[in-house]
């Protein structure tokens, strides 16, 4: 086992030196790790720990490439850092990816060897589940490390972390649907839920519960045999871009929203699970510009890393959830202020972001 540069060059790539959105991004650490023997390749990208250890999933994925890996955890660990200042709670950024297919490369011995590299951070980097990987996946990463969590409820952990960030969002919606179409919030909206996987799932239960009406796509045809004709106000669709929407909630992979989806779009309201929504800085503005009332993905869904971040200090379930809830309170704050600053709601997000990072500095 050891650690190097994967076996492509990266040099077009680099973390100091890039020539990209992310150039600015000043990652702390970034870790390359390899065992033969497995066959595990992995980054772990550890962004900022001004507020605490990083904390974030680890990503299973059969990348194209290991350029697009490194972009990858390099952008998904920085949205971290923003998550957790976002949610206010005292961690910091961090992300990992494992370079493969979970369907035919997941081994105990792979996910055991990857446990070895987390704990050589010596806690720096705390992980927990992302796509491509479960709470079972966990509970092996924990045989060969102690900085795991998400961990099955049987093995000490809380458990898969799927509702807790469908609450999130659905609490960010809420804010955004009153503070677009008044007190009735999301009754009778129509919200087209892109991607049904372990979040978009729940997220369709709790919009049911309000009386949205509901439009699914998700581009794995299993993901969706539970809706067909399961209830009417579910309706199966092949892109719910392509609706008729009062909302819109990207749960799937990220950068759906681009200046041309965003010219098509049909809805006044986006929010959803996915990471990095936006494809590029500019999309934030195209959405403004057409009075699309966009929700900062790391505000949506912060619900995740606030109940494996509870596994730290030793919180019950019901004030894990409390705090999910409360999203909706900081949401409703980012929205005020990007109306009375005249800011982008990603600005007047990133806003408070940054003066929570310089307060953890300045302490």
């Amino acid at each position: 086992m050891n650690t190097s540069v994967l076996d492509q060059p990266l040099a077009p790539l680099a973390v100091f030196d890039r020539d990209d959105e992310l150039r600015d991004a000043n990652h702390e650490q970034v870790v390359f790790c390899r065992d033969e023997r497995t066959g595990l390749k992995a980054i772990i990208a550890i962004h900022d720990t001004t507020l605490g250890p990083g904390l974030g999933g680890t990503r299973f994925y059969p990348y194209a490439n290991e350029s697009l890996a490194l972009t990858d955890a390099l952008r998904l660990s920085e949205g971290m850092t923003y998550k957790a200042a976002g949610a206010g709670v005292p961690l910091g950024g961090a992300k990992a990816v494992i370079i493969g297919d979970p369907a035919t490369q997941r081994t105990e011995g792979l996910l055991e060897s990857y446990g070895k590299f987390v704990e050589s951070l010596g806690g720096r980097y705390y992980t927990a589940a992302d796509v491509g990987t479960t709470s079972e996946d966990l509970d092996i990463i924990g045989r060969t490390s102690t900085h795991v969590v998400g961990r099955t409820t049987a093995a000490g952990g809380s458990g898969d972390s799927g509702y807790a960030t469908a609450l999130g969002v659905f609490s960010a919606m809420q804010a955004a649907a009153t503070a677009t179409w008044g007190e009735n919030g999301l009754a009778d909206k129509v919200v087209g839920v892109e991607g049904v996987g372990k979040v978009g799932r729940h997220l369709v239960n709790l919009l049911q519960s309000v009386g949205a009406r509901i439009v699914v796509s998700d581009p794995r045809a299993d993901a969706l045999t539970e809706f067909v004709g399961r209830d009417p106000v579910v309706r199966v669709a092949d892109s719910v871009l392509t609706e008729e929407l009062d909302v819109y909630a990207p749960c799937a992979l990220g950068a759906s929203l681009t200046v041309t989806s965003v010219a098509q779009l049909r809805a006044k309201v986006v929010c959803g699970a996915a990471n990095n929504q936006l494809a590029d800085g500019s999309v934030a503005q195209a959405l403004t510009d057409r009075s699309i009332l966009w929700v900062p993905d790391y505000l949506a869904n912060a619900g995740g890393l606030i109940q494996v971040g509870g596994e730290l200090t030793n919180e019950d379930r019901d004030d894990v959830l409390a705090r999910v809830r409360r999203i909706e309170h900081t949401v409703g704050e980012v929205l005020r202020s990007a109306i009375d600053t005249h800011l982008t709601t990603s600005q007047a997000a990133r806003r408070i972001v940054d003066e929570r990072l310089a307060a953890g500095r300045e302490g």
